[in-house]
C-alpha cells in the first residue's frame, strides 16, 4: 500500500459505511464533502500564502535618489511659475524675478535628475517621438516640456531686463521678441503648473506598487500641496520679506493641502492594513520629521511678520519638509512592493467585499 503526506489529512473512516446500504447506495467517503452525519474536513488545508517562490510577488521599482530629488525639484518648479505669474500680475518685481530664476533652475535641474535615472539623454528625446494619452510618462514627458520651454522664454526676459540691452541692432529686436512673449509664456507656464506638480503623483499610482496605487485618490493632493508649501518656502528664504507676502499665504495654503490630504492617504491605507510602510522603518521616520517640519514652518510663516530670520527659518523648514514627503512616499512604496502581504491582502479584502455585495459573476479581484 502506498503512502502519501496527505495522509494524515484523512479523518478516520466509520466501519458502518466500509459496505453499500440502504438500497445499494453508494456509501459516503472522505471524498465525498456532503458525507455521513458530520461534515469531513477537506483533505489539504487552505494555503496560506507568503510569497511566489521565496520572491516578491510585484518588482519593486530598482529607484534610487534621482527619482525623489526629480518629485521634488519638480514640485518647486511648478510653485514657482504660478509665484511668479501672480507677481507678475501684481508688480513685484523682485518677487517676480527671483521665482522665475527659481522657476526655470528647478525644471532644469529636474531634467537632469530624470537624465541621470534614464541613464542616457536620448531616452528622454525617445519618449518625445510620440504622444499617449494614456501613458501618464508620456504626457508627464510632455508637460515638463511644454513647461520648460515657458520657463525659458520667461527666464530670458528677465536676464534681457537686468542686463539693459540696447534699443538698436540685432540685440534690440531680441529684446522686443522676448517683451512680446513674456506674458504668454508667463500665462503658459501659469497653465501648466498645476499638472507638472499633479503628474507625478498618477505616474506613481499608475504603476502596481501597493502604497502608491492604493492612495491614487489622494496623492495628487498631497504632492500639489507639497509643491505649493516647497516653492512659498524657497522664496521665503531667497526674496525680502517686504515683497514675500503672497508667497506666504501660498505656501500656508500648501501646509493645509499637503497636511490634510497626507491623513487621509495614511487613514485609508489604514483601512486596508497598508499603513505599516508609513509608519515605520526609515520611510516614516522620514514622514513623520517632513510632518513636524510642515508645523513648524507654517507656524513660523504665520509670525514671521517682518522678521528676515524667521522667514529664512521657516522657508527652510518647508522646503525640506516638501523632499523629506517625497522622499519618504516613494521609500514606503518600495518597501510595500518587497512585502508579498502588501500584494495579495488587499486583493483578498477587494474580493471578499465583491462576494458580500453579491458580484461573483467575474474574477477581478484587483478593482473596486
Amino acid at each position: 500500500m502506498t503512502t502519501s503526506p496527505f495522509d494524515s489529512y484523512r479523518p478516520p473512516e466509520s466501519s458502518v459505511r466500509r459496505h453499500r446500504r440502504d438500497g445499494g447506495r453508494r456509501p459516503r467517503s472522505w471524498l465525498n464533502r456532503e458525507g455521513g452525519g458530520a461534515r469531513e474536513a477537506p483533505a489539504v488545508p487552505d494555503a496560506e500564502f507568503s510569497s511566489y517562490y521565496g520572491r516578491a510577488v510585484v518588482k519593486p521599482m530598482p529607484w534610487k535618489a534621482e527619482i525623489p530629488a526629480y518629485l521634488f525639484a519638480g514640485g518647486v518648479a511648478a510653485g514657482s511659475g504660478l509665484i511668479a505669474t501672480g507677481a507678475a500680475a501684481t508688480g513685484r518685481e523682485l518677487l517676480r524675478r527671483n521665482s522665475r530664476l527659481t522657476a526655470m533652475g528647478a525644471v532644469a535641474l529636474s531634467g537632469v535628475l530624470l537624465v541621470a535615472d534614464l541613464g542616457r539623454p536620448e531616452r528622454f528625446l525617445n519618449m518625445l517621438r510620440t504622444v499617449k494619452l494614456t501613458s501618464p510618462m508620456s504626457v508627464g514627458t510632455w508637460i515638463l516640456s511644454g513647461y520648460a520651454a515657458c520657463a525659458g522664454l520667461t527666464t530670458a526676459s528677465e536676464i534681457a531686463r537686468l542686463v539693459s540691452l540696447p534699443e538698436h541692432g540685432v540685440q534690440g529686436v531680441a529684446a522686443r521678441v522676448l517683451g512680446a512673449l513674456d506674458m504668454p509664456a508667463s500665462a503658459g507656464q501659469a497653465l501648466l503648473a498645476p499638472p507638472l506638480a499633479a503628474y507625478t503623483a498618477v505616474l506613481l499610482s499608475d504603476t502596481a506598487t501597493p502604497v502608491w496605487f492604493e492612495s491614487r485618490h489622494q496623492l495628487p493632493f498631497v504632492f500639489v500641496g507639497s509643491a505649493a508649501m516647497a516653492s512659498g518656502g524657497v522664496q521665503l528664504v531667497l526674496t525680502p520679506t517686504a515683497e514675500t507676502g503672497p508667497a506666504r499665504r501660498f505656501a500656508l495654503i500648501g501646509v493645509a493641502t499637503e497636511l490634510l490630504a497626507m491623513q487621509r492617504l495614511e487613514d485609508h491605507l489604514a483601512e486596508m492594513e497598508l499603513d505599516e510602510p508609513l509608519q515605520t522603518g526609515a520611510a516614516g521616520a522620514k514622514l513623520r520629521l517632513a510632518r513636524a517640519l510642515a508645523v513648524a514652518g507654517g507656524l513660523g510663516a504665520l509670525a514671521a511678520g517682518r522678521s528676515r530670520v524667521v522667514a529664512v527659518a521657516s522657508g527652510a523648514a518647508l522646503a525640506a519638509a516638501s523632499a523629506l514627503t517625497r522622499f519618504g512616499i516613494v521609500e514606503a512604496g518600495i518597501a510595500s512592493a518587497k512585502d508579498p502581504r502588501y500584494t495579495v491582502d488587499p486583493q483578498k479584502r477587494r474580493l471578499e467585499r465583491r462576494r458580500a455585495s453579491g458580484r461573483v459573476d467575474d474574477g477581478a479581484v484587483t478593482v473596486r
